[in-house]
């Protein structure tokens, strides 16, 4: 793969200096396309916008693992866009090392971004080989339990608290026609359950052995079937949730349908449109209600090298543009984020978001499993577990050891 990275260098071009600057259209790919996304990518267009230059929407449908092939495609084939999201972590990994993305030291040190982004760690996952390539946007974490209050009101019994009582309520739920977990049909889905699971209920030492250390013990000791387990609970409870995309499994609970989704805080903008109220309508439990950690993931920014200079200073525009305090409120209030920078005012934040910045605050953050693992092995545990959840047939021990090899085989 490297040699077919390296060997669209030529094709891509090498970024001019920067001359004299002017206004220009700078196309942004990504995958933000539901109602929630969209209104916070509106705030991001807006902000460039207002520099002289104009953001040209490249919205991909279908999610990161449709849009990541179409988005690395076009930088390696000749044809990149000016600026592109991915998450933090290596999925941009081989394009850098490739010589196909742009490096933002000289943007991110004048900007004086080591200072103002916390934690640290979301910048080192845009820093290779001691240059910066990415300008993060946000922190979404995934560690969250969404619940519909009305849904449990209507089976007639409490709104839960913590994992455990949610899978005791399950069957209140199910009696009442209600689908106990809403879960999309996409692989991402599953997979981002399952990491949910493994930190919120094996907790901090189990997720690291697992997915940092690639410990064999720990992959298929009694620790990890625990989760596998849970997850058995969880494919049990999602049956009958019928639907592919995330906010969709998100609309079952903002109508009752379902009793609640495990997803992360981009689908607080999904509640947010729906005007629902974080307490009063909907509840959220961070780490389940086991655990109130959260993982460092989000997005970020890469630029493609151009060999228009018109366009690489906008790029440089962008960059500083997403970092700016203002669009780091605006966006982050629609999206349902936590900003990435710690010098800003989110006192408009509801009452989710006020216990994600409160998380954040305590510094019981951990690595993604983006961080943690490379792209391919993702890759193959999406495709491990959208198996499990859609089979009546594999165990839950079948799958532990099918993860355990998948994790073995990990650089």
């Amino acid at each position: 793969m490297m040699t077919r990275f390296r060997a669209a260098i030529l094709a891509a071009g090498v970024v001019l200096p920067l001359g004299a600057a002017h206004a220009t259209d700078l196309e942004v790919t990504h995958w933000w396309t539901s109602g929630g996304e969209a209104a916070a990518v509106a705030e991001l267009a807006k902000a460039f916008d207002a520099t002289g230059n104009k953001w040209v929407d490249g919205a991909i449908a279908g999610s990161g693992g449709t849009a990541r092939p179409i988005m690395i495609s076009r930088i390696t084939g000749g044809d990149p866009m000016g600026a592109t999201q991915f998450n933090h972590g290596r999925q941009a990994e081989e394009l850098v090392q490739a010589g196909l993305m742009r490096d933002l030291t000289d943007v991110a040190t004048a900007e004086k971004w080591k200072e103002v982004i916390r934690p640290a760690s979301l910048l080192d996952a845009c820093t290779i080989d001691g240059k910066i390539y990415c300008a993060p946007v946000n922190i979404h974490s995934w560690q969250w339990l969404w619940l519909s209050n009305a849904a449990f009101k209507t089976a007639g019994v409490e709104v839960p608290k913590t994992w455990d009582e949610y899978v005791a309520a399950a069957p209140a739920l199910e009696k009442a026609g209600i689908v106990p977990l809403a879960l999309g049909g996409q692989a991402w889905q599953s997979a981002g359950l399952f990491d949910v699971l493994l930190l919120s209920l094996g907790g901090k030492d189990v997720y690291f052995k697992a997915y940092g250390d690639k410990d064999e013990a720990t992959l298929t000791g009694p620790d990890m079937a625990k989760i596998f387990k849970a997850a058995d609970d969880a494919r049990r409870m999602a049956k009958g949730s019928n639907v592919q995309d995330w906010n969709q499994a998100t609309n079952l609970v903002i109508t009752g349908k379902a009793g609640g989704q495990v997803m992360g805080d981009w689908a607080q903008g999904e509640f947010q449109i729906a005007n629902q109220k974080a307490g009063t309508d909907y509840s959220c439990l961070p780490g389940l209600g086991v655990n109130a950690m959260i993982s460092t993931n989000g997005d970020a920014f890469y630029f493609p090298l151009l060999t228009d200079a018109a366009k690489s200073e906008a790029q440089g525009v962008l960059a500083k543009t997403i970092i700016d305090p203002a669009t780091q409120v605006a966006f982050n209030l629609k999206k349902g984020s936590l900003p990435v920078r710690g010098d800003v005012d989110m006192s408009a934040t509801n009452d989710c978001m006020k216990k994600g910045l409160d998380i954040l605050a305590k510094g019981d953050v951990v690595k993604s499993a983006d961080e943690l693992l490379s792209a391919d092995i993702q890759k193959q545990k999406e495709d491990l577990f959208s198996e499990f959840f859609a089979s009546t047939t594999m165990t839950a021990e079948d799958a532990q050891k099918r993860l355990a090899g998948i994790i073995a085989s990990a650089e």
